[in-house]
C-alpha cells in the first residue's frame, strides 16, 4: 500500500552544484498540490569549462549518495537535471541512467534528455532548430542524440562564445530570445533549448509568439513528462505549447 502523504506528488530532482536556474523553474512550474525535494551533485570541476569531457565525465560519475539522499524523501519520481550530461554519451547510457535511478530510489526515473525526447515527440515535430550555451562539441553529440531518436536538426545555434559553469546561468532571458532566434529556420516546426541552468522557461512564451511555433526547453520538458507520467492536472501559468499536450 502507498504510504499516506500530505501532497499528491512528491518530485525529486537531482541538480549540478553550480546551476542556479533549475531549482526556481521546478517551483515555477509545479502543481500547487505537489512538493519538489532538490540534491545537489558533483562530479565536476567548477573551474573548468562545461565541455565535452566534463559533461560526459558528470554523466558517468557515481551518484549512489545522491540517490540515497534522494531517496530518503520517498519520492514518486525522480529528475536527473543535467541535459548535457547524457547527451554527451547517447540514448542507450540516457536509458541505462534512468533505469539506474529508479532502482536506486523506488521512483520513476526521467532525465532532462529523454525529456526533451518526449516533449519534442509530443508535438509531433521531427525538425527542429536547436540552440544551447554548450560548446560545439556537446552541440554535435546533442544533434547526433536526437537524430538516434529520430529527430532532425535543421539549423543549431550556440551563444559564440565559452561560458563557465556560472556563465549559463547568468545568461538573461534576453539572450535567451536571441539565442533562440538563432536557431530558426524554415523548415524547423519547433525550436529546442536545451540546458537545465539557462533561463529559458522565462522566454519560451515570449519566443513562441514571435517565431509562431512551438518551444522545448530541458526544465519545461521534465515538469511536462512528471506531469504525464504521475497524471498530474494542468494548471494555472504553465509556459509554452507543450502542456496544451497534456
Amino acid at each position: 500500500m502507498k504510504h499516506e502523504t500530505r501532497t499528491r506528488a512528491k518530485i525529486g530532482v537531482l541538480v549540478p552544484f553550480t546551476n542556479t536556474n533549475l531549482e526556481a523553474d521546478m517551483m515555477l512550474m509545479r502543481c500547487p498540490d505537489t512538493t519538489v525535494h532538490f540534491q545537489r551533485m558533483g562530479g565536476y570541476d567548477v573551474e573548468e569549462i562545461p565541455g565535452s569531457d566534463q559533461m560526459a565525465g558528470l554523466g558517468a560519475s557515481d551518484i549512489s549518495h545522491d540517490l540515497r539522499m534522494i531517496a530518503g524523501v520517498r519520492p514518486d519520481v525522480v529528475l536527473y537535471g543535467c541535459t548535457s550530461a547524457t547527451l554527451t554519451h547517447g540514448p542507450e547510457f540516457d536509458a541505462d541512467l534512468a533505469a539506474q535511478i529508479k532502482a536506486g530510489s523506488g521512483a520513476v526515473s526521467l532525465t532532462a534528455a529523454g525529456s526533451l525526447v518526449a516533449g519534442i515527440r509530443a508535438l509531433g515535430a521531427v525538425k527542429i532548430g536547436f540552440s544551447s550555451p554548450y560548446l560545439g562539441e556537446i552541440n554535435r553529440q546533442a544533434m547526433e542524440f536526437l537524430s538516434a531518436n529520430g529527430i532532425e536538426t535543421v539549423r543549431c545555434a550556440d551563444i559564440g562564445r565559452e561560458l563557465g559553469n556560472y556563465g549559463q546561468g547568468e545568461l538573461t532571458p534576453q539572450e535567451v530570445f536571441d539565442l533562440a532566434c538563432q536557431a530558426d529556420h524554415p523548415e524547423a516546426e519547433a525550436i529546442v533549448l536545451s540546458c537545465t541552468d539557462m533561463r529559458a522557461v522565462e522566454a519560451g512564451e515570449r519566443i513562441e509568439a514571435h517565431l509562431g511555433k512551438p518551444v522545448i526547453t530541458s526544465n519545461q520538458a521534465m515538469m511536462f513528462c512528471v506531469m504525464r507520467a504521475l497524471g498530474l492536472p494542468r494548471h494555472r501559468g504553465l509556459p509554452g505549447r507543450l502542456f496544451d499536450r497534456l
